[in-house]
């Protein structure tokens, strides 16, 4: 099926019409739709190793089975050995590292299916199906309007999912499912194991390096996703964590899963900022910080420092950008006809992500000032670096709280004397929370983000899905140089 539909591979546009189109959304194709999308699945769950080189497939009969059985045996097993060890033409480092070529054949199939664009007289029922299946616990009956419903074991599948995050198609499978799936949204999220999903894509964003864009960008419109419910948002800071050994910049013998995605979150837009400079990128990882900042609970110290390092170096970016504007407003007084840079624009997205920043820091301290006193002790530690936005006009409403909590504990540490310990510093500030009168701190309203697909999304999905298809589809082979819908050297 998967070559069946390959056609769209030789166009540059992405296919409407076309025989595959018809055949597999109407007529005789059409009532196997949910057996298809389950079998699929369930395949993909079970992970079946392939038998190993040289095996019979197929029971040996004690009569030798005849010519008939020889030939479809080494017919099976030479199937098996093309899936294995890839076909004319196949990239073998790729399949490699698949330990399961019929889970993922499956996999690649079902997402394709599922990105089929809709007929015209019809949607696309491999969707629908993806879309309604429920869970085979769950025991209401299925509205008669949901075509192709069916059920599957949800512990099996988010068992696998967890597990299976190394591979762009296991995450863009499980970004399909929480963004369309209802059912099983709320499954993952009423899920008292949470890290076991949520860790494996910090780990993706963790080596944003070593990753394609697409991948990335996956795994973090999963965690805005998540952070759009508040019960996520308060679960993960009460998940304790000991000995991330792939977090390399510092030692973390134990820290929340919430600061923890705090500390990658901010690593990526750091990432971002010196390489690949994507605003994309940048919005939706600001607007997952965003929407976890009203629940910030027991930040780590370290995830607290990177909060005002970040702002930091924004202040420092914002102070540059600056600087070239003025000398190039000068410069361009004295010099006619040279085209100048856009510093202006350069100016309005920094000050844009500066904003978002501090609103990020407010939010935290109007609704949980009294549980974030390694967050108060960063922010008393870098005072000096929001000065000079409290005349702003970009941002003077918003800096009137942070103002307030400056000014506050420093006169209180102030009074306690000079030469302060850490220690002695973070007990006056637990105390100064507990004397802060809470209707002080201006209210604003919460900050929540929600993540919506762009129009016309399969102009980004179809081309995805079938670069995976080209780069890991076991014992598949296409011309390099035919094909269309995607650029060779693209990631």
């Amino acid at each position: 099926m998967v070559v069946f539909l390959s056609c769209q591979l030789y166009h540059k546009e992405v296919l409407r019409q076309s025989i595959s189109h018809k055949y597999l959304m109407r007529g005789r194709c059409l009532p196997y739709t949910s057996k298809l999308v389950k079998t699929l699945l369930y395949n993909f769950i079970r992970q079946e190793k392939p038998p190993p080189p040289g095996a019979h497939v197929f029971p040996q009969q004690s009569d030798g089975g005849g010519l008939l059985y020889g030939l479809a045996s080494g017919v099976a097993t030479g199937l098996w050995t093309v899936f294995t060890l890839g076909g004319v033409g196949s990239k073998a480092a790729a399949t490699q590292a698949i330990s399961s070529p019929l889970a993922n054949q499956s996999l690649l199939l079902l997402l394709v299916l599922a990105n089929l664009t809709d007929a015209a007289d019809a949607p696309n029922p491999y969707r629908q199906a993806i879309i309604s299946f429920k869970n085979t616990q769950d025991n209401s009956p299925f509205p008669s309007s949901i075509p192709h419903a069916f059920q599957i074991n949800f512990n099996s599948l988010y068992t696998t999912l967890c597990e299976q995050q190394t591979s762009d198609q296991a995450t863009l499978l499980l970004y399909t499912l929480l963004h369309q799936n209802s059912n099983i949204r709320t499954y993952m999220l009423a899920r008292t194991d949470m890290e076991n999903l949520v860790l494996p894509i910090l780990e993706i964003l963790y080596h944003v390096e070593e990753r394609n864009s697409h991948h990335v960008y996956m795994a973090l419109i999963i965690l805005l996703i998540l952070t759009e419910d508040d019960g996520f948002n308060r679960s993960i800071h009460e998940v304790i964590l000991k000995n991330i050994t792939w977090y390399s910049e510092r030692v973390l013998t134990e820290i929340s899963l919430g600061s923890l995605l705090i500390l990658v979150v901010i690593r990526t837009i750091q990432y971002n900022m010196t390489r690949t400079r994507d605003k994309y990128l940048h919005t939706n990882c600001l607007a997952a910080l965003a929407n976890m900042s009203a629940q910030f609970r027991s930040l780590h110290q370290y995830a607290a420092q990177r909060i005002i390092s970040l702002f930091s170096l924004l202040s420092k970016k914002h102070n540059k950008v600056l600087e070239q504007a003025t000398q190039s407003l000068r410069g361009s007084l004295s010099s006619n006809d040279v085209p100048l840079p856009d510093y202006a624009q350069d100016l309005n997205v920094i000050e844009e992500v500066i904003r978002m920043m501090l609103e990020i820091i407010n939010s935290c301290l109007a609704t949980s000032l009294h549980h974030n006193p390694n967050l108060v002790y960063a922010l008393l530690y870098k005072r000096d670096l929001f000065e000079q936005f409290r005349t702003h006009p970009s941002f003077q409403d918003i800096m009137q709280n942070i103002d307030l909590v400056i000014t506050f504990f420093s006169s209180r540490l102030l009074q306690a004397g000079a030469e302060l310990s850490v220690e002695r510093v973070l007990e006056i500030i637990k105390q100064g929370i507990v004397a802060l009168p809470k209707d002080r701190l201006k209210k604003f309203p919460e900050l929540k983000f929600k993540y919506v697909e762009e129009e016309q999304p399969e102009e980004f999905f179809i081309p995805y899905v079938w670069s995976l298809v080209y780069s890991s589809a076991a014992g598949l082979y296409w011309s390099p140089q035919d094909i269309q819908l995607f650029t060779m050297d693209s990631d």
